[in-house]
């Protein structure tokens, strides 16, 4: 059981343009990206129930990039992400103090061992080259040739791509989406909104009720809770699809190093394992049996790793035999069951309630595309740069899931 003593604080004031509940990555673009619009002038509260993120899904993100999606517009927003991410300093307004960051592009690897899971990753790979991703399809014997260390033998086909895939420093674009937003105006507090009151019609959110009992008037919310989103939604009388997820991470040192980078594989189990720096490695996976878990369940399955994480490893990449962990965590996706993709725009009938939820785990990735285009819904009342209208709450009411067969 997760238990902290935090300090609240109070807001300045008890009238907002905008709040955001949830000052996470996803807060925290929606709010950097709204003070970065000349056209925006209003006034914008983030409320963050722990500033130390330790148990937010952005807190145990393993900071992954990629194109392959089987979504034109997924890959697009992960396009503009490692733009973002490349020309950061840029995008800050040529701020000297920010730090040039770039992509470690030791790439995916998908590989399949069936005809069925290898015509999806043709079907994603014309998509991706349409978009202009570097995706290239390898035969089993191209892989082994490229990356002699893989057991390939019930390999049908691989997806693999070195531009623009890899790691990247996600806490960094954190932290100054956060220190740039501040030093704008955007009000920044450590508390937790507890409860919303609408109006008589139920068409709105009047205001919010923080922890520490203010009241909050409110022009437009917007839920960035992240794996607890749907009892933010429950504040306005709403339910999404959203639910947490566990998901394990393992990193670990080998006696036999790899004789190159690692792309990060996606073995055909689920399992997958990528570079970690020069001399580690890490893996990822969960449970076949993955059921919805508490809030404040962060603890480990040891079982998993010894019965099938560590087996699976060692049978794709023999040299993964004689390994040791170093460290582990648990986290959570904020996993949308609906389509497993994100969730934006307004309540059909809550109408100045916003949603950013759902990411699935590729939320980290698409932050600076999902931040911009709610930022320019909530100053436009439209997108402006990338069309993310396919993503919008009404797809949820009329049931018709827009799927994305790339989750990791």
């Amino acid at each position: 059981m997760i238990s902290k003593i935090i300090s609240l604080q109070a807001p300045a004031k008890t009238n907002y343009d905008v709040v955001i509940v949830g000052g996470a990555i996803m807060g925290a673009s929606v709010a950097w990206f709204l003070s970065d619009n000349p056209d925006f002038d209003g006034s914008v509260l983030v409320v963050e129930k722990d500033p130390s993120y330790q148990y937010s899904c952005t807190g145990a993100t393993n900071s992954c990039m990629r194109q392959q999606f089987s979504s034109e517009i997924n890959v697009k927003c992960s396009q503009f992400a490692a733009d973002f991410v490349k020309n950061l300093r840029q995008y800050m307004g040529n701020d000297h103090r920010v730090p040039d960051l770039k992509i470690q592009n030791f790439g995916y690897m998908y590989l399949a061992d069936t005809e069925g899971f290898a015509n999806i990753l043709r079907e994603s790979h014309a998509i991706q080259a349409a978009a202009g991703a570097g995706t290239k399809l390898l035969t089993p014997e191209k892989i082994k040739a490229a990356y002699p260390f893989y057991n390939v033998d019930d390999i049908v086909l691989g997806s693999l791509n070195l531009i623009d895939e890899g790691y990247w420093d996600s806490i960094t674009v954190f932290d100054w989406w956060r220190k740039s937003a501040r030093e704008r105006g955007v009000e920044y507090i450590t508390n937790e909104t507890v409860s919303m009151t609408k109006n008589t019609a139920g068409t709105r959110v009047e205001s919010i009720t923080l922890k520490s009992g203010e009241v909050i008037s409110c022009g437009k919310v917007v839920n960035c809770s992240g794996a607890r989103a749907i009892e933010t939604a429950k504040m306005a009388g709403i339910t999404i699809p959203v639910e947490p997820r566990k998901r394990f991470t393992w990193i670990f040192d080998t006696e036999d190093k790899l004789d190159r980078p690692l792309p990060l594989t996606i073995d055909p189990s689920g399992v997958h394992v990528r570079q970690e720096g020069a001399n580690n490695y890490q893996a990822g996976g969960h449970a076949d049996y993955d059921p919805a878990v508490d809030y404040d369940d962060f603890e480990m399955d040891h079982n998993l790793w010894q019965d099938h994480i560590w087996p699976t490893l060692a049978a794709r990449i023999p040299q993964f035999e004689a390994i040791k962990v170093t460290n582990e965590w648990a986290g959570h996706y904020a996993y949308n069951v609906f389509d497993h993709n994100m969730i934006l725009g307004h309540h059909n009938q809550v109408g100045n309630f916003y949603f950013l939820n759902g990411d699935s785990g590729h939320g980290l990735q698409q932050s600076p595309a999902m931040g911009r285009g709610v930022a320019e819904l909530l100053t436009y009342g439209e997108y402006r740069t990338l069309d993310l209208s396919v993503f919008d709450y009404s797809r949820i009411v009329k049931n018709e899931p827009f799927i994305e067969k790339a989750v990791i």
